[in-house]
């Protein structure tokens, strides 16, 4: 199983031809997909149109779909954070560090294109679903 951020869903529905688009296509057919509820919601209310809303959503409903915060999770993403900026990074975004942390808690590969995610990559073990075969 793989989560897929947001940062590739949108790469995805817009129709970019990215590596990590062209590995969740593939990963499609092969692999069991995951979302995350935090996920859903910044990639749907993306789209202006409601027939694409509802395409989009009736896709990404299919998928098993995550709870990604909850006490247990915030409180490591809080450390997770801590961590980082001692080694002088600052995520930007308190969403990305919730992702992470659920991934690397729960050792979920995660496929982003967001380079938010490669601190967590880097200092934290957080695998990343472009480095598996």
């Amino acid at each position: 199983m793989i989560l897929v951020d947001s940062s590739v869903w949108i790469d995805f529905f817009r129709g970019a031809d990215t590596p990590q688009t062209d590995r969740l296509d593939a990963l499609l057919d092969r692999e069991i997909i995951a979302v995350g509820d935090l996920i859903l919601t910044e990639v749907l209310q993306g789209f202006d149109s409601d027939r694409d809303f509802r395409q989009a959503a009736a896709l990404m409903e299919a998928l098993p779909i995550f709870d990604l915060a909850g006490s247990d999770v915030a409180l490591k993403a809080a450390r997770n954070f801590r961590t980082l900026r001692t080694l002088g990074v600052t995520t930007r975004k308190t969403i990305d560090t919730i992702i992470a942390t659920f991934c690397i808690e729960r050792e979920l590969p995660l496929l982003y294109s967001d380079r938010d995610f490669d601190p967590f990559a880097k200092h934290l073990g957080l695998k990343s679903a472009m480095a598996q075969k």
